[in-house]
């Protein structure tokens, strides 16, 4: 028949573990309904818990941007406004790094829509962190209040804000899935999500990364790979890297060089 198309699931990569905060993270909520001398610029929280989380989407955002640079692709399309443009990278190639991770939607009529092969979950407090923040005398619940000053370069004026962050040594669940579709990109594909958590590493998550926020490190804690046989019922899955932190266990530093090693020389990616 002219025109199917397929998109075949060979698999899918489980990856879990641990985001450390190195530093105060703000990753920013609605500021409706904040009141006279409260939070200026408030965090985004849960509405049923009411704790504060790190989206998926501010995640995978950042994994993409900084391959986009590390690999130097076009900027071609604005997905801001005229006056606050924000430009990415966006193409129809089913072989580009970037696009066939992370997706791409058509801009004319001759490109293609390329779905997403990554998905990257909501990363939510560990229980761990949750005590440990609800016992903080911060004035907030799981979080503290910094006050900023911005300078007028003219006046030497000062202008006060209050910002609300998550503080420094915060944990939190993460859980990114990779859907196999092409056996020949899969290793790569898999090497360059690790690679982008890395650089996440080296740069920052969230806002106001220039004046110190968003430092953090990744511990994995295990990768695992679902085949087309598991979900027909016929294998099961294997446990390609395994290691447990226990919860009173302090995460000093991240483990991502050793899983790359560890999970690109075995025979099964």
């Amino acid at each position: 028949m002219s025109g199917v198309k397929k998109r075949p699931l060979l698999g899918k990569y489980i990856i879990r573990g641990k985001i450390k905060l190195k530093t105060g993270l703000r990753i920013g909520g609605s500021t409706l309904g904040i009141s006279i001398g409260g939070i200026d610029l408030p965090v985004i929280r849960d509405p049923i818990t009411n704790t504060p989380y790190i989206p998926g989407s501010s995640l995978k955002g950042k994994m993409r941007s900084l391959m986009e640079r590390l690999l130097n692709k076009n900027l071609n399309k604005n997905i801001g406004t005229r006056n606050n443009p924000i430009y990415i990278h966006n193409c129809s190639d089913p072989q580009c790094e970037v696009c066939r991770v992370y997706g791409s939607t058509k801009t004319n009529d001759e490109d293609v829509n390329i779905p997403a092969r990554i998905i990257v979950r909501d990363a939510f407090l560990t229980e761990k962190s949750i005590r440990i923040l609800d016992s903080l005398e911060t004035d907030l619940p799981y979080t503290e209040w910094k006050t900023e000053n911005s300078l007028d370069r003219v006046t030497s004026a000062a202008n006060p804000r209050s910002i609300e962050r998550i503080p420094a040594g915060a944990e939190f669940e993460f859980e990114i899935i990779y859907n196999v579709e092409e056996e020949k990109h899969k290793k790569e594909d898999i090497e360059n999500i690790f690679r982008a958590l890395r650089l996440v590493e080296d740069d920052y998550l969230g806002g106001s990364g220039s004046r110190g926020y968003g430092k953090v490190v990744f511990r994995v804690e295990e990768v695992l790979f679902r085949s087309a046989g598991y979900y027909k019922g016929e294998e099961g899955e294997k446990v390609l890297f395994k290691e447990s932190i226990e919860d009173n266990e302090d995460i000093k530093e991240s483990n991502i060089e050793k899983v790359m090693e560890k999970i690109l020389s075995t025979s099964d990616t």
